[in-house]
């Protein structure tokens, strides 16, 4: 039995396979050893091994032929543990943006709930006055609980019926509360960033929310850290306006990155 620890690139794709294991339980609640073994072309042997290493981290819980999402806590939380140091880098760039007094949507996810912690002056490296005035609009609870508490800073929340993986609202009513605001100023998340420069998103409701978000607002920006890159999802945030930018904690693939400037995006990397 050898001793040698596994190679850089074995690492590399086990990790990748750890993402993509964890985005389809975020989006489907549960996965099976089989669909996943087919879906990356590895024996299932190593997708239980990918398995029980996520389950001894606290990702998720092993059933028998697969995985479930663990019942006792969001999605969210456990998107909030995947490069933390990068959502927060993509936050403070977010909100330099912001002035006083912008009307500015928030979307729901982890990368915009790091815009929020930098806007409500809990971010330590966040190196500017928190910005007064503010109005926000937003469809995810923890953004709004988080900047309802700030002195001086009016919260809208897009309601409807709430997804209780992603603590946030997606539906009907969402879209049609937004349609009545203006903004400044449009920050939303995506599902996964292809090597073709699709932005994508894992369902029809989300990404039709996450669009006219970023039609609303006189400026929009999409906020992904780089575990997006070359991720998979099913539905294209299409179209996307003109002008929107993609503020990355990373810079991407050569490829990737001409491909969406290609598409007209406006990439900041925050450093």
């Amino acid at each position: 039995m050898s001793g040698k620890p596994p190679a850089p690139e074995t690492r590399t794709l086990a990790a990748s396979r750890h993402d993509e294991i964890l985005a389809r339980l975020g989006q489907d609640g549960s996965v099976s050893v089989e669909g996943m073994a087919d879906r990356f072309g590895v024996s299932r042997e190593t997708i239980r091994r990918d398995l029980k290493a996520l389950a001894e981290r606290g990702r998720l819980a092993i059933v028998h032929g697969g995985a479930m999402r663990r019942s006792d806590e969001p999605v969210l939380a456990i998107r909030e543990r995947d490069n933390p140091a990068g959502k927060a880098a993509i936050g403070r760039v977010a909100a330099g943006l912001v002035e006083d007094g912008m009307v500015v949507v928030l979307d729901s996810g982890a990368t915009t709930l790091a815009v929020a912690n930098a806007l409500a002056g809990r971010d330590p490296l966040f190196a500017r006055p928190v910005p007064k005035g503010l109005t926000i609009c937003t469809n995810s609870l923890p953004v709004g609980l988080l900047l309802c508490r700030v002195a001086g800073m009016r919260v809208h929340f897009l309601g409807g019926e709430i997804e209780g993986a992603d603590e946030a609202a997606f539906g009907t009513d969402a879209l049609a509360a937004l349609a009545r605001f203006r903004a400044d100023l449009a920050f939303v998340g995506a599902g996964g960033i292809s090597m073709a420069g699709d932005i994508t998103d894992f369902a029809p409701m989300p990404t039709e929310l996450r669009i006219r978000m970023l039609a609303s607002g006189e400026r929009g920006f999409v906020v992904a850290d780089k575990t997006k890159f070359g991720r998979l999802t099913p539905i294209r945030l299409a179209p996307v306006p003109e002008g929107t930018g993609l503020i990355v904690d990373a810079k991407p693939p050569e490829q990737m990155r001409d491909a969406l400037i290609g598409r007209g995006l406006d990439l900041i990397v925050a450093g």
